[in-house]
């Protein structure tokens, strides 16, 4: 799956688009220091999300946005979304 498909399901289960997730992820004290299993301990328990949905968000936390093109195979990667499905 993208990227952008983790992200898609992460919004559909939390009804929080995935910028909301990262503001929510600075606002909680977290930044690019921030471990990977604090980040995906804290969606599970505030958000119940796992780790499939967990590590992408956690990626471009810590990274960028620009970070998806890089594990993204297709010749024109398109830029992830993180302003929420219905912003399509």
């Amino acid at each position: 799956m993208s990227f952008q498909a983790y992200l898609d399901g992460a919004e559909k289960k939390t009804g929080k688009t995935p910028a909301e997730l990262l503001a929510a992820a600075t606002a909680h004290g977290f930044d690019v220091t921030t471990k990977a299993n604090d980040f995906l301990d804290w969606l599970k328990n505030d958000y119940d999300l796992g780790r499939g949905h967990g590590m992408p968000l956690y990626q471009i936390f810590k990274n960028g946005p620009e970070i998806a093109a890089k594990y993204d195979k297709s010749p024109n990667p398109a830029p992830v979304r993180l302003d929420g499905l219905a912003n399509r």
